[in-house]
This record gives structure tokens, sequence and C-alpha cells, in this order.
């Protein structure tokens, strides 16, 4: 998510934490940093002006926090005033609502209106879906299809052209539910007729919430559609989708701050699961290094049991071959392990790119591989020399080079959860979270 961004903020923070005396230069520094960095992540110019002034005038002017040095007291405020600039999240609540989904072609509404299902279905919500979107061929046949892999009843009618008909059976029909959501047409562009349609549809359902569905590689220009589709139907909710694709995701998101808007979601992936309930301290925190444990909290969810995983094992990178596959596996349950390790708090610490290189398929193979593995091998694999590799490539049906490749991410694994342990360099981020904390 926004790699680059977070990359230059870390620098920045990082060049701040090893400076000796933090004075006016130094936070001038600071500022010109942080410029260059929101500025290449397409936020908008005047948003970025605003801040670095925020930031400036506190962090020369504040008072110093009891207990807080000068650095900290400055980071705080960066983190604070990040927080700001993304404005806050949308209310979302467990309870009996309607959610009428809006946006242009091409935003990922469909796929989007399918994994929210899936997001209250998992909260324990009974979910249903109606496809009123009677522009775009197959987009009823798109929805239904997503919504049978996770039994949520679709309704819809693909012959049927009459938008605000099929609503109305539709809320019919799933009125027993308890949360229904509504996907709309979308043209490519904003169009009179199109306004018109999700008015009048917003006025059939009550919608308790209407949510724009917005692609984030539009970045600045963002800012049209969320202000053209807020003055039809008051938009209380906004969902940034593609945001592991593209660099302009700042512009995106500062787009709907300046509207005012709450961001509701942020989509990052394919899967019906990559929907992340968006929170903007946890969003910047993860940006700055500091991880996000609360989301990753609510992404274990229902997605792993208890036993599946041992955390203090996996902090401690003292652990076996039996014991990475578990983890391993417990955690493909809940995403890209990329997107999983950077809800960690890993300071300005640096993985390699290896650590994420793992697919399902690779997934198959070490376990196929790990299946030929005596149990005292499984737990002390310092005990694999060379005949063994070879007899456990042997009855694998493998190559000794693809029983290597997993000894390698092995040890690669070990010692990068043992960084992780460490905090990852001199300058204690995870400390400084707690402070935050306390301080906010």
């Amino acid at each position: 998510m926004l790699d680059n961004l977070s990359t230059s903020l870390k620098d920045a923070l990082k060049k701040l934490a090893g400076k000796s005396v933090i004075d006016r230069a130094a936070v001038d520094e600071l500022v010109k940093d942080l410029q260059r960095a929101l500025i290449s992540a397409d936020v908008n110019v005047k948003l970025v002006m605003e801040l670095s002034k925020a930031i400036r005038i506190r962090s020369l002017d504040e008072q110093l926090p009891k207990g807080t040095n000068v650095r900290e007291h400055v980071l705080r405020i960066v983190y604070q005033e990040l927080v700001r600039l993304v404005w806050a999240s949308a209310d979302i609540r467990l309870e009996p609502q309607i959610i009428l989904m809006a946006g242009l072609q091409g935003s990922g509404k469909t796929t989007t209106t399918a994994k929210l299902a899936r997001y209250f279905q998992k909260k324990g919500m009974k979910a249903g879906v109606i496809c009123a979107d009677t522009f775009r061929p197959g987009a009823y046949d798109q929805l239904s299809t997503l919504c049978a892999k996770i039994n949520v009843p679709c309704f819809g009618n693909p012959l049927e052209k009459d938008a605000i008909k099929i609503t109305r059976e539709g809320l019919g029909n799933l009125k027993d539910l308890e949360t229904v959501i509504v996907d709309t047409q979308g043209r490519h562009a904003l169009e009179a007729d199109l306004i018109k349609e999700i008015i009048e549809l917003n006025n059939l359902t009550k919608a308790t919430h209407r949510w724009l569905v917005i692609d984030a590689a539009l970045g600045q220009q963002a800012s049209e559609q969320a202000r053209r589709f807020h003055e039809a139907i008051n938009i209380d909710g906004v969902i940034i989708t593609k945001m592991d694709g593209t660099a302009k995701g700042g512009g995106a998101l500062s787009a709907v701050a300046e509207t005012k808007s709450g961001i509701a979601f942020i989509g990052s992936g394919e899967t019906i699961e990559d929907l992340e309930r968006f929170d903007p301290d946890g969003f910047i925190s993860r940006l700055l290094g500091m991880g996000d444990l609360k989301a990753l909290l609510e992404k274990a969810e229902g997605a792993i049991k208890p036993d599946d995983i041992d955390v203090n094992a996996m902090m401690k990178g003292k652990f076996t071959l039996r014991d990475m596959y578990k983890q391993l596996e417990a955690l493909n349950k809940m995403g890209p392990l990329k997107q999983i390790m950077g809800m960690l708090p890993m300071g300005n610490m640096e993985l390699p790119e290896g650590v994420y290189d793992v697919t399902s398929t690779k997934m198959v193979r070490y376990r196929i591989i790990m299946d030929s593995m005596t149990p005292y091998e499984l737990d002390d694999p310092s005990l694999i020399n060379s005949s063994r590799m070879q007899r456990i490539a042997r009855g694998a049906g493998a190559t000794p080079d693809e029983v290597r490749e997993l000894l390698k991410y092995f040890k690669m694994m070990q010692r990068t959860l043992k960084g992780l342990r460490s905090g990852g360099g001199k300058f204690n981020m995870q400390r400084l979270m707690k402070r935050f904390s306390g301080l906010q």
C-alpha cells in the first residue's frame, strides 16, 4: 500500500532520528523531505503546504509534553498532522441497514459490493445484495457468482432494464436480512441520467448509508466525482479501491479529504477478503512503519483458530520447519504475506523481498517436501546434510535445489523475525507508538 510514500516517510523520520540536535534547521529539513514524499504520491499541493505549515509551527512553538524529548515530540506532531490530512473514517455500525453503492464504471463497485457483504457476514450479520446495475452487460452474472461463493443471497433480473423496479422487488425479497447492499449502475462519465437514477434509488431505499467507490488510480481527479455524488445523495462514506497498484493513492486520499467525506474502507487486493476497514491512525501508523496491530487482529478474526499460530514463537524467531509451515498456512488465510507484515511494528527495518515470495503453489510444494522429512529433521533443520537432502528430494519427487530453496527461505524467515523482535534499529518506533497512545 503506497510503498514509495511509506519508504520516503520512514526515510525522513530516520534522518531526523539520527540528528544530535533538533533545531529550526532540522525541522525545516524534515518538512522539505515530507513535502517531496507527499507531492510524489500525488497528494494535493495545497494540503501539503497546510500540513507543512502546521508541522513547522507546532514543532517550534508548542510546549514539550512531560516525559517526552524534542525528537519524540516532533515525530508525534508529524504523526498527528498526517492523520488529520486523511480526515476521518466513516461511521460503520453493526445494525440493520441499507447501503447504496455509487461510482463510475470501472471503479470496482460490483466486486466491492460482494466484499462488503462478506465483511458484514464475518461480523455475524445476515447480508444480502441487490443488483440494480442495468447498464453494464454481465453485471448481475458477476455479482451473483461472487455472492454464491460466500453464500450471500443476490437479487436481480438481467432481463429487466428498470433499476427502480428491480430494487423495489429486491427490498421486499430481502426484507428479513440485517444488511442489504444495493449495487447501482456506473457510467464512463458523470451524466445527468446517472445522477437522476441514483437520487431516485436513494429516495426509494431510504438508505442508511450512501457510499462512493473510487479507483485510487484517479488520484486528485477523484475530488470531482466525490463532490458531484455528494451533492446528489449526500455521500457519507468513501471506499477507495486498488490501493495496492498505484502511486496516486495519496491523491485519492487527499481528494476525499477535501470533500470532508469519511473513508469507510480500502480495497487492496483481488480476493473477496481484500477489503479493509479504514482507520486513520492505523493507516498512518503503518505508513510510518509503526504497524497496525488493530487491523491485524481484525484480519485474523474468523480467518484462523487460536492454536493455528504461535505468535510468541514467531516473534522470537525460534521456530522449526514444522512451525514455519503452520504459521505461513495461517497467514495465507489472512491475505498476502506482504500486507500482513506491513501491520507489524517494524520501525525502519527493511525486509528482503524474498520474504514475501511464497505463493500458494510454493506452499503446496513446501508441504510435499516436508512430508518427506523425518520428525527429527522437521524439529531440527540443521540435521539436513547433503545425503539427507538427496533422500528428501527423491521422496518428494523434487530436486535438491527445491529442498535448498525451502531451507533458505526458512533461514531468511528466522532472521527476519529475530530482527522484528529486536526493534529493527536504534530508534524504537514501537516505544514511540506507545507514547502516542497516551498523548493523543
